[in-house]
């Protein structure tokens, strides 16, 4: 009797420690497959407003704050625009004092927590930047997404796509960079964004999904008369890009790639939104396992992207070693392994889908050397 009563304790804590780790691994994994829309990942700390004063604000000192270049700042409630470290400004040694562009809306007060985002507009290219756009809407196999439409006299359009943790709002940090060398922009939404189609399970599939909607906007606007297109993503948007350009059947129509932030390993990417949420790296297979068992994610199911011979259009990578959440080395890999198809535009000390924001002016001309030849 003593040895049954043991057994069936022995194989209640088996059974508990199993139930356990499943739970543990489904919760590490929703840092990558629940990441909402316009919220920060779990890699961006939080930072606390010290104060503010004519043209500055102070926060706390972290290597976020830090950061070189011009970055929105979200709080519950409020949007600014912060510029570069004002280093001959006072401060404690604990704060970072940095030049405030704008409050696009809502009041910053000492105390509040805010974090720093990539996007540095809110509202619409009409309300943001003063541009004329169109709401239209792409027929996506789950729905109606919707899209900006911006007008331009360019026979090639440039589609453009979030990723990770943003919204349709990040692509009008380039916006007035692209109306103003003419280009058709489409601004589209993917499944699970505000006002878009929620993907069958609820989860995002960091790209070997959501490609499909890129994939819907392709065909929108080869209907409405675009010539070429060059597809345009951040973070998971890149993902989706690169699906598009290798599966898609109206690949032909795709003349080149611009890639900021690309995940080309969706298994490392989780790895690295999990441990941000403090899961320990013994558990962090729990947390792959369960993403797979969840969205029925393969190991390998990026390679064919990853893969430098795959690619048959001219491409521009710009990424850089600080980002946490996609390795900036696979990107190295894919272009090194076709120099004269893939130009890498490296910039240091970005986070991940902040390329931009790290050195506009460098990104820009990186940008303008890319797409005149495609115009």
């Amino acid at each position: 009797m003593r040895t049954v009563t043991a057994t069936a304790t022995a194989v209640t804590a088996v059974v508990a420690a199993g139930a356990a780790g499943i739970a543990a691994g489904r919760l590490a994994s929703d840092a990558a497959l629940k990441a909402p829309a316009g919220r920060p990942l779990p890699t961006e700390p939080r930072l606390t407003v010290h104060g503010t004063a004519a043209g500055q604000i102070t926060l706390t000192r972290d290597l976020a704050s830090l950061r070189p270049g011009t970055y929105g700042l979200a709080g519950n409630g409020s949007h600014a625009v912060v510029g570069p470290v004002l280093a001959d400004a006072p401060h404690r040694p604990d704060t970072v004092v940095r030049r405030l562009e704008r409050v696009t809306h809502g009041v910053l007060n000492p105390g509040d927590k805010v974090w720093l985002t990539p996007n540095l507009h809110v509202g619409t290219p009409r309300t943001a930047l003063g541009l004329h756009h169109r709401d239209v809407e792409v027929p996506g196999e789950l729905g109606p997404l919707p899209a900006w439409y911006l007008p331009g006299v360019r026979g090639t359009w440039v589609i453009t796509v979030h990723g990770l943790g943003t919204t349709r709002e990040l692509p009008m940090n380039v916006m007035g960079f692209l109306h103003h060398r003419h280009f058709p922009v489409l601004d589209v939404t993917c499944r699970g964004d505000p006002g878009a189609p929620r993907s069958p399970d609820g989860l995002n599939h960091l790209g070997q999904s959501e490609w499909r909607d890129l994939d819907a906007a392709l065909r929108y606007a080869v209907r409405q008369g675009a010539d070429r297109v060059v597809l345009y993503g951040w973070s998971t948007g890149a993902t989706m890009a690169l699906c598009t350009a290798l599966r898609s059947n109206l690949r032909d129509r795709v003349s080149g790639l611009v890639l900021d932030s690309p995940v080309l390993d969706w298994e490392t990417t989780l790895r690295a939104l999990a441990r941000a949420r403090h899961m320990p790296d013994a558990l962090l297979p729990l947390a792959v396992r369960a993403a797979q068992g969840r969205t029925g994610l393969h190991r390998d199911g990026l390679a064919d992207i990853a893969d430098p011979a795959g690619l048959a259009v001219p491409t521009l990578v710009v990424h850089g070693p600080g980002d946490e959440v996609a390795p900036w080395q696979l990107s190295r890999r894919l272009a090194s392994g076709r120099p004269e198809l893939i130009a890498l535009h490296t910039v240091p000390d970005a986070p991940h889908g902040a390329m931009w924001n790290a050195d506009p002016a460098s990104y820009e001309e990186a940008l303008r050397r890319f797409l005149t030849p495609l115009m």
